[in-house]
């Protein structure tokens, strides 16, 4: 892949925007600006969360819904899981511990590039695959498990693509399982204080989200579904929808996260989870 261009960095040491708008933005625009943001934006991202992502757990979503707990990819050992979005393979280390045979993708060299260094500093190491959910390099009916823990997929514009690709790298029997932002966030501001909630945009306004810089170039793309756009593309993919997991607030846990607090995870959700299998 061709490097994507360099970023400047705000004084929080993300990529800084120089501008936002909600307009409709397609596959390549998507994919090159959003590996370019990951890439430059790694170091900031890691230091930020990266104590509560751990270098070998599996965390799905702010709330605090860990694998280990959730046993929502059921027994891995012995299965074959492709990670889709692993950032810096937390989640892929979790699972080879567990007894999987793990392959770990991501968009982004700049992740990978640090969970390549995790991959030695632990002693757990995972093949790391770069590469687009859309087009995925494995063959047909490869895998038993497909998952992505807040990964790749709210970035794709072409989800429904997306989840065929799923589909076609997945056994017969194979399951998956996705965390992505909660559709009903949306609307909302983005604050974690519960004083804020309210509805300043529609729901139904289903322009991505896109941040440019100062020279008006795409740096940042997110792109928000209804909870039924997301159930019609996972059941157009020709997978079977098990379950739809809306995570309640763990106790006693404090972390802030963007939007997500202790506060406002009490009473809405933040975070949903899509559970499938290919028949």
């Amino acid at each position: 892949m061709t490097p994507p261009p360099e970023l400047p960095l705000g004084p929080d040491g993300y990529p800084a925007a120089g501008g936002v708008e909600r307009r409709p933005a397609g596959t390549a625009e998507s994919a090159r600006a959003n590996r370019g943001w990951w890439d430059a934006a790694a170091p900031a991202y890691l230091a930020e969360h990266g104590e509560d992502l751990g270098d070998v757990d599996f965390l799905w979503c702010p709330e605090g819904l860990r694998e280990a707990d959730a046993r929502l990819l059921g027994d891995v050992a012995g299965r074959r899981v492709l990670e889709v979005g692993c950032g810096s393979a937390p989640c892929a280390r979790w699972l080879r511990r567990a007894g999987a045979d793990v392959v770990a993708l991501d968009l982004s060299g700049g992740m990978l590039a640090r969970a390549a260094e995790l991959n030695r500093s632990t002693g757990v190491a995972v093949p790391l695959l770069q590469g687009d959910v859309g087009a995925l390099p494995l063959a047909d009916a490869s895998v038993d498990v497909v998952c992505s823990a807040f990964g790749g997929l709210p970035f794709v514009a072409d989800i429904e693509g997306a989840l065929r690709e799923v589909a076609r790298v997945l056994r017969p029997g194979g399951r998956f399982a996705a965390s992505v932002n909660h559709p009903f966030r949306w609307p909302l501001p983005d604050s974690p204080d519960p004083a804020d909630l309210r509805v300043v945009s529609s729901y139904f306004d289903r322009r991505p989200y896109v941040e440019t810089d100062g020279e008006g170039r795409t740096v940042y793309v997110e792109h928000h579904r209804t909870v039924g756009d997301w159930v019609r593309a996972v059941v157009g993919a020709g997978l079977v929808l098990d379950d739809l997991v809306e995570p309640e607030w763990t106790p006693g846990r404090t972390q802030e996260w963007g939007q997500w607090s202790p506060a406002r995870g009490a009473l809405v959700p933040g975070t949903m989870v899509l559970v499938a299998h290919r028949p």
